[in-house]
């Protein structure tokens, strides 16, 4: 079967048909460094991140583009005499990387920053006036529009008239020909900083949000690729834009269009005003990264998912199942000729991940298996286990699900690791007492390990024990 995903642009799912057989090149929309990273920005990296590692398991060599937006309008409005807007911009970007690194986000292929492909940005900016898409503003001011009636294509992402689409607000409409017009170079400002301008053919100014991406798209992947992702909320004007200003400057652009549901917090967007912002620093100090990764893809990317107080607790169950699973089945073929088999994912959960990333029919596939290979440890058949084993650990490391590489990170799981060692002690002196005959301090440890939570389970091959809840 081939890798499916729903299209944007065609509004179908579709065959994906890299350009170049065996290789896909993806551009993804990455963070505006003007705040801290909330819920919402997380699930779009882990989203982009769960495509790519799937289609490198599917033997693509994936080139994958994330962007740093490092400069914009809020960038220099958060910025102080104490902290000037580039280091706003590295501080916040640092934060990202943060909690990208922290639910196990692979590094992009390159990750561009606007501010270095100015000069790039200029030759779309000339090559679009010159084939009569663009203007500069006749009142003085630098600024450079792309002129929306001058593209017949103009609103085919989003299907929409230009008529029907609200004026576009990033820049005074004094000097534009068309309200919607939007602007792709802005001139510079006497109350921002000159750090924040650069030299162009209109004078000196910094670039309109749109034109970034496009930039920085055709410079690391050429004037052809095949996937542009992000989030939903990206589709307009932002991803509208950069289609119509890419195509219009002689561009094919990217082929298919990818777009990720959003975060909402008990039912409603976050935003400011309601002060419902769930922050990934504040979140990732609270749960383990695991779990946030694991509830943050047990949703199909394409849907929006909801936070709420109790979002996690499924989610912490579920993983302990895995993670029980896992240490019941080590300890047991420890030695025999099954601990190693050939990792591979079964054909229900590559069936589902070919088909648009469906992530929960993945995950029912990954639980199921999980559940026989309970019912083969039980049986104590060593070889279904060992299938079952092998199986498991090829379907978590494909959802990024490495539970050793998160254990490494700390926190929490630090946490998980000394209680784990202290039970393995006190599991070995029962075992002790009981070899002793030393009915009582056997009991003892069990009813003391009971009363912390801890369910002590004797089988023919040994002692396993997992926290009840």
């Amino acid at each position: 079967m081939s890798v499916r995903l729903y299209d944007s642009l065609r509004q179908a799912v579709v065959d994906l048909e890299p350009l170049e057989p065996g290789r896909v090149g993806m551009y993804v929309c990455g963070p505006t460094v003007q705040s801290a990273p909330h819920l919402g920005h997380v699930r779009s990296a882990l989203v982009y991140d769960l495509w790519r590692r799937w289609l490198a398991h599917r033997g693509f060599a994936v080139t994958f583009i994330r962007n740093v937006t490092d400069i914009d309008d809020k960038i220099l409005a958060n910025a102080t005499a104490d902290e000037p807007w580039y280091a706003v911009a590295y501080r916040v970007e640092l934060e990202f990387a943060a909690a990208y690194r922290a639910i196990g986000i692979l590094p992009p292929t390159y990750e561009p920053r606007a501010t270095a492909s100015i000069e790039n940005m200029h030759a779309i900016i000339v090559a679009l006036i010159e084939r009569g898409h663009a203007y500069a503003a006749d009142d003085g001011s630098g600024d450079v529009y792309f002129d929306v009636r001058s593209w017949p294509a103009y609103g085919e992402l989003t299907r929409q008239s230009p008529d029907d689409m609200e004026d576009a607000g990033d820049a005074p409409t004094r000097a534009k020909r068309d309200p919607r017009d939007f602007a792709l170079w802005k001139g510079a400002k006497a109350d921002e900083p000159t750090s924040a301008h650069w030299a162009s053919p209109w004078g000196a100014g910094r670039p309109g949000w749109h034109i970034e991406c496009s930039a920085m798209a055709q410079r690391y992947l050429g004037h052809a690729f095949d996937v542009h992702g992000g989030g939903l909320d990206l589709r307009f004007p932002h991803h509208e834009n950069e289609l119509a200003q890419s195509r219009a400057a002689g561009d094919g652009f990217a082929r298919h269009w990818v777009h990720n549901g959003l975060v909402t917090v008990g039912g409603q967007k976050m935003s400011k005003s309601l002060g419902n912002s769930v922050f990934a620093a504040d979140l990732l100090a609270s749960a383990r990264p695991a779990v946030v990764r694991y509830w943050l893809g047990s949703a199909h990317y394409r849907s929006s998912i909801d936070y709420t107080e109790g979002s996690l607790v499924e989610s912490e169950a579920a993983l302990e199942r895995i993670e029980t699973f896992l240490s019941r089945a080590a300890k047991r073929l420890d030695g025999t000729r099954f601990a190693e088999l050939p990792a591979e994912v079964p054909e229900a959960f590559a069936a589902a991940m070919d088909d648009d990333l469906s992530t929960p029919s993945a995950l029912a596939a990954l639980h199921e298996t999980v559940r026989s290979g309970n019912a083969a440890l039980d049986a104590d058949d060593v070889a279904a286990a060992g299938a079952a084993r092998a199986a498991v650990l090829a379907m978590v490391a494909v959802l990024g699900l490495d539970f050793e590489a998160a254990d490494a990170r700390g926190g929490a799981d630090a946490t998980r690791r000394a209680l784990a060692s202290l039970v393995d002690r006190l599991i070995v002196e029962r075992r002790s007492a009981r070899d002793a005959r030393d009915w009582s301090t056997a009991d003892r440890i069990r009813d003391d390990l009971a009363a912390a939570g801890i369910v002590v389970e004797d089988t023919p091959t040994g002692t396993d024990w997992s926290i009840d809840g």
